[in-house]
């Protein structure tokens, strides 16, 4: 009887032990919003537009040898700030912004990373959430290295907002039209510890 406690002990050690030994490995860095820049740009049938993004939280999870366990960004709604406030009114309303507050990315899969000294060529595939719906989206990105534990990557995404099920804002009694796609850009920097990649 003995001999089984201890045999169980040593397992629940080892499994105990090795959950520690994962958890210690992986490396985590977080988005730096005020090094921040992301917005969001369209046209209408009178002129083009573009919308800051004044806020946003994030992380990547790393845990070696060239395996991102995690990317996760979240974008509240109301940090998209634009030049006029009616147009900033509209655009809550088309994102439900009362139902749902925040815009987020959560990523599924890295499919394809390239490293070059302190330039990363990286393509991650994930889901993309905006008032309520979610749709899969491919994020292309290029990093930089910046200094250690920090890497800035920059990119830009199209997205049609019908894909949503969101119908394009209009204004001025239905005069102004905004089109249906718009393209999301960003620069944004993560910092942490400095990441091991091959």
């Amino acid at each position: 009887m003995m001999k089984r406690i201890t045999s169980l002990q040593y397992a629940i050690m080892a499994i105990f032990m090795l959950a520690i030994s994962t958890t210690a490995s992986a490396q985590v860095l977080n988005l730096d919003k005020k090094s921040l820049k992301m917005s969001i740009s369209g046209t209408t049938n009178v002129h083009d537009f573009e919308c800051k993004v004044t806020d946003a939280t994030g992380k990547i999870v790393y845990k070696g040898d060239n395996n991102f366990s995690e990317l996760v960004v979240n974008v509240p709604v109301e940090s998209i700030k634009g030049k006029e406030k009616m147009m900033d009114k509209k655009t809550y309303e088309t994102f439900n912004s009362k139902k749902h507050p925040n815009i987020t990315f959560n990523m599924t899969k890295v499919s394809s990373l390239k490293v070059n000294g302190d330039n990363i060529d990286i393509e991650v595939s994930g889901n993309l959430t905006m008032a309520g719906e979610t749709r899969p989206v491919t994020l292309k990105a290029k990093g930089l290295n910046s200094s250690d534990g920090n890497y800035v990557f920059t990119g830009s995404l199209p997205i049609k907002m019908s894909t949503f099920n969101m119908k394009a804002p209009t204004a001025m009694l239905g005069v102004m039209k905004v089109g249906d796609e718009i393209t999301l850009s960003y620069e944004a920097t993560f910092t942490g510890e400095q990441l091991s990649l091959k």
